[in-house]
């Protein structure tokens, strides 16, 4: 939404891995380069392991966007808690087969005789399993059957695990020793160090950029590095808010104000893992309390309980033909001052709080959810548009339309 403002040809913060924005510190270059070492010398097991945010997806999109695509046959397992009867049939479907029957190692049989004939077609099979900390620890040990698919000299599957810091403990634990010394390549990515989060953003800005990528204060910059601790999804998550917040407020350069406004919402949507442990057990009992409330109040106890009822005090009703009133409107007709007014309740709109502004010219979606929440954010823009179907893309509002701004 941003583009033009910035004079920028694509969004240079985007969280989603993008091969052409690759960063190569030090340890990125070492994961890369164990990738393509270990698959290209069919060495077998490899790990990249690092904390969550860290690059490791980057790194594995990176590889398979310059792989030769001809000779690499590559099976992408995003969801990595699952059987090893279900990973064989994912590895059948990679390969075009259909399973003749369920048995595991008739299955595990077959796989070898299409890896053979794949070896002698010059195809390099690859699995590259992504989240490997989730994979339940017994399909982990059946894996080593795969490891065992080999020839004289080379492993006939590849296999690239891609895991957080739980997966280098999972395979500690004694059940998964022989597995874990099968691992013939293992590299750790590291979160990037202070000069090196600087000359991330600068990349990716240089990049991107059509003119003068200087688009952060020096300010800004030292706020978003010391606060993402070098973990390169946080400085995309603060960069790219900071850039909507510059452009609702219509300015050319984020300053330290803006990055500092940022990191306070950012700490404020991250609860403490003490407040997400808490948070289930509260909101059962809240929910038991309600039912309890409303179980008394639809089956009351005994009749003298029932007989105290009518002694609560009461609104009378209205006299009969009279249309009731709702208690929060007044009955007196609007002053014309407040008809001018371009921010009015959001009635008519069931459950849905919040204020509607009328669209006037020169005005952005940026710009009135700045006015109306003192702040503009990803998070923000996608809360205005759930409750404002008719607004499909984000940088086209029409003058004359209402716009429903819902309670945070």
């Amino acid at each position: 939404m941003y583009l033009n403002f910035f004079n920028l040809k694509k969004e240079p913060f985007n969280i989603t891995p993008d091969p052409e924005l690759l960063f190569l510190s030090p340890s990125h270059k070492e994961a890369l380069a164990a990738v393509i070492y270990g698959v290209k010398q069919r060495k077998g097991f490899i790990a990249i392991i690092g904390e969550v945010g860290v690059g490791k997806t980057t790194i594995l999109r990176s590889f398979l966007d310059k792989a030769n695509k001809q000779q690499l046959k590559t099976i992408y397992l995003f969801n990595a808690n699952l059987s090893f009867k279900a990973l064989l049939r994912t590895l059948y479907q990679g390969l075009g087969l259909t399973p003749e029957n369920e048995d595991i190692y008739e299955m595990v049989d077959r796989l070898h005789h299409q890896l053979i004939e794949e070896y002698r077609a010059g195809n390099n099979v690859v699995l590259v399993i992504d989240e490997a900390q989730n994979m339940p620890v017994e399909t982990l040990e059946n894996l080593r059957m795969l490891s065992n698919l080999e020839t004289a000299t080379d492993k006939l599957i590849q296999v690239v695990f891609s895991g957080q810091p739980e997966f280098e403990e999972k395979l500690n634990g004694p059940s998964l020793r022989q597995f874990k010394q099968r691992i013939v390549i293992s590299v750790r990515i590291l979160p990037l160090t202070a000069k090196e989060s600087r000359a991330y953003i600068e990349h990716r800005l240089a990049k991107t950029a059509l003119g003068d990528p200087e688009l952060f204060s020096s300010g800004a910059l030292k706020k978003i590095i010391d606060r993402a601790n070098g973990i390169p999804r946080v400085i995309n998550i603060l960069c790219d808010n900071c850039l909507i917040t510059s452009f609702g407020n219509q300015q050319k350069q984020v300053s330290s104000k803006v990055a500092g406004e940022i990191i306070g919402e950012f700490h404020r949507e991250k609860p403490s893992r003490l407040a997400r442990q808490l948070a289930l057990p509260a909101a059962l009992l809240l929910l038991c309390l309600f039912l309890l409330f409303l179980w008394d109040h639809l089956h009351p106890l005994d009749k003298s309980s029932a007989a105290v009822r009518p002694q609560v005090s009461v609104e009378p009703l209205p006299a009969s033909g009279a249309k009731a009133s709702p208690p929060a409107q007044s009955s007196q007709s609007p002053h014309p001052a407040e008809l001018a007014s371009s921010e009015q309740p959001a009635a008519g709109d069931g459950d849905q709080q919040g204020v509607r502004k009328v669209v006037r010219r020169g005005d952005t979606l940026a710009s009135l959810i700045k006015q109306n929440y003192g702040v503009v954010n990803r998070r923000l823009i996608r809360l205005v548009k759930q409750h404002n179907p008719n607004i499909v893309n984000e940088n086209v509002i029409v003058e004359g339309d209402r716009i429903v701004f819902p309670e945070r």
